[in-house]
């Protein structure tokens, strides 16, 4: 079976850098890009990350069904970017209004990801190939002030335990500098 790795690290933190040149020398990459393009600024961000992506590595764009994606791959590497935007686009597609959200519907929404989240686990644990899983650091932060960034904080935090709890190593970045803590 695979290896399972999770790189995190806050924003800016150097931590697709890091992981990206793990797999430098790799031609045989599936790179899994979550990230849609909702306004200039995220183009932009989707733009420069495709330029300094390996043009030899293979792309799947899409957020939804990434464990399928993941059962059918064939590649010896596979490079999951990025678990807390995959987790905001889901929190987005189910509601607009999350000042409204009673906390049945949080907890819905929350399994509902973590299905997602379970699913790409239980594919890449079966998976012959190597995957690095990208995710943000939220647990260095402050409580967010606002209700929205409060669910979102809550539930990627643990969800990147659960895939940190079933990865062989995983990584944070500070300052463009690595640390191995598994």
């Amino acid at each position: 079976m695979g290896k399972i790795t999770l790189v995190t690290g806050g924003s800016r933190s150097g931590k697709s850098s890091f992981a990206e040149e793990m797999l430098s020398n790799e031609d045989e990459v599936l790179y899994i890009a979550t990230s849609i393009a909702t306004d200039k600024d995220m183009e932009e961000r989707i733009r420069i990350h495709r330029e300094r992506r390996n043009p030899r590595w293979n792309t799947y764009e899409g957020y939804r069904n990434i464990g399928n994606i993941i059962k059918k791959s064939s590649f010896k590497y596979i490079f999951l970017e990025c678990i807390g935007t995959l987790v905001a686009n889901i929190m987005f597609e189910s509601s607009s209004d999350f000042d409204k959200l009673n906390s049945s519907e949080i907890n819905e929404l929350e399994n509902d990801i973590l299905n997602e989240i379970n699913n790409i686990i239980s594919e890449s644990k079966k998976n012959t190939g190597d995957i690095i899983i990208i995710t943000n650091e939220v647990g260095l932060s402050l409580v967010p002030e606002y209700r929205l960034g409060r669910i979102f904080s809550d539930i990627l935090g643990r969800v990147n335990q659960i895939i940190a709890e079933n990865s062989d190593e995983v990584y944070i970045s500070f300052c463009g500098i690595p640390l191995k803590l598994k």
